[in-house]
């Protein structure tokens, strides 16, 4: 099994060319939710991926509840500047999928109010509004990935 990140209309090529890469690394699964803010044979994506695109289970969707169709029973983790739980606050499992919205705005409300339980933020001074997408999914995957004791990695 794996752990998943799911962005949901990423805006930003090069966020989304460095989380391929994570998940290149990690042997994370990348689930993109349509419309996509770029192309996907965008230079900036290409070149933010490198030579690891290959590497990169990518699975396209049209909308967020065809992946919570596709994968039913699956644990969804939702992260959020407006969560009150922090990412370190869940045991998470081999499998999880971890849900980031658009740079923007982020994810909508509605959902986020819909699952209040597995909403996370990660803490931060009051200086800035958020991290940067790519930071954010990288630091939530290698928790995750530390929790499970880096299984499958070197």
């Amino acid at each position: 099994m794996a752990f998943h990140i799911v962005l949901v209309e990423p805006e930003i090529p090069a966020n989304t060319g460095n989380i391929s890469r994570t998940c290149a690394a990690t042997g994370a699964h990348l689930h993109l939710v349509h419309p996509l803010g770029f192309r996907t044979d965008d230079a900036a994506l290409k070149r933010a991926g490198l030579d690891y695109w290959h590497a990169v289970h990518i699975e396209h969707h049209d909308s967020f509840a065809e992946v919570q169709e596709k994968y039913a029973g699956s644990r969804f983790f939702y992260a959020s500047t407006k969560a009150t739980l922090r990412y370190s606050d869940f045991e998470f499992q081999d499998g999880d999928f971890f849900v980031f919205g658009k740079e923007t705005k982020g994810l909508p409300l509605e959902l986020l109010n819909a699952n209040p339980d597995t909403c996370m933020r990660l803490p931060m001074g009051d200086q800035v509004r958020s991290l940067n997408l790519s930071n954010t999914a990288a630091i939530v995957v290698y928790e995750a990935l530390r929790q499970v004791d880096f299984v499958n990695l070197q």
